[in-house]
């Protein structure tokens, strides 16, 4: 009862509160998704820079990123949020596979041990979500152990969400298939790279923040 008290306090509060802080709006996925590239479409669009260096090597990025005050705007209306970047989540990181790679073992030690604190502080970060982005390469099965694991941390959380099948420039790209894997949600197809469909992408964001 008291936990359920707890629980109806901090939203209850929270939404009193919503309008008078900016909204935090966390990118999350498995590595190589394309969040950063998300990320870097929306600064680009919005704020004329990029947020974070890609990288077609696995956990590029490893800390968690933020890009303050992004104002979009869409039919009219304007939303200004904080967007987070975060690492990609992983259930296992070895240092070996960088070492396939081409990358040296101290290296490849180096950034295994980031990689697995970025991933901790990400699950760790959901908390102060107020939207969170699952960005999936929808070129590869959704039904991973991965995807799993994020959406159950999210099932136990109450935070709007909304799925973008991403690289849908891509010939090997199935919307479908990630739609029939996460019916609980709504998903849209977009190219972070190309930027096709990202008007229905800052359109979905809109609905989600009211």
């Amino acid at each position: 009862m008291l936990s359920k008290l707890k629980k109806f306090m901090k939203k209850f509060l929270k939404n009193i509160f919503k309008s008078k802080k900016s909204i935090k709006l966390g990118l999350y996925g498995p590595p190589n998704g394309g969040k950063t590239t998300l990320a870097n479409r929306i600064c680009q669009d919005w704020l004329g820079e990029n947020m974070g260096s890609v990288s077609n090597m696995a956990h590029e990025t490893r800390e968690i990123q933020i890009k303050e005050q992004i104002t979009i705007k869409s039919k009219g209306k304007e939303i200004t949020f904080n967007l987070v970047d975060t690492p990609g989540i992983a259930t296992k990181i070895d240092y070996e596979e960088f070492m396939k790679l081409g990358m040296k073992s101290k290296m490849a030690k180096k950034r295994a041990k980031e990689a697995t604190k970025g991933v901790i502080d990400a699950i760790k970060w959901l908390d102060d979500m107020d939207i969170v982005i699952i960005v999936l390469d929808a070129t590869v099965d959704p039904y991973s152990q991965v995807n799993i694991t994020i959406i159950g941390n999210l099932a136990a959380r109450d935070i709007p969400v909304l799925i973008l099948a991403n690289k849908v420039d891509l010939k090997k790209a199935n919307i479908k298939k990630v739609q029939a894997a996460f019916p609980q949600y709504d998903v849209i197809g977009i190219s972070g790279k190309y930027g096709n469909n990202i008007d229905k992408f800052y359109e979905a964001v809109f609905k989600l923040s009211g």
